[in-house]
């Protein structure tokens, strides 16, 4: 698979280049961390995520979860 092939690329790059069927898995998983939510548009959205700990850590969970599993990719975290 090109995403892990062994060099070191952004996570925001890899997930921009997904396919549209990986693209819409990763929605479904995230989606299913924020279901409960009362929310109008992404400003929103956004502003109730990182204003709450625990949610920025289960979407971060969710991520993190479908990159290792559905990707098969080892995440590295930056200074």
């Amino acid at each position: 698979i090109w995403w892990t092939s062994g060099q070191f690329r952004p996570l925001p790059q890899i997930l921009m280049e997904l396919p549209d069927a990986q693209k819409d898995k990763l929605y479904k998983d995230v989606t299913a961390v924020l279901a409960n939510l009362d929310w109008t548009d992404a400003a929103q959205l956004i502003a109730l995520v990182m204003g709450n700990s625990t949610l920025q850590q289960q979407v971060t969970a969710a991520l993190l979860n479908y990159v290792s599993k559905e990707l098969r990719a080892e995440v590295q975290y930056g200074d």
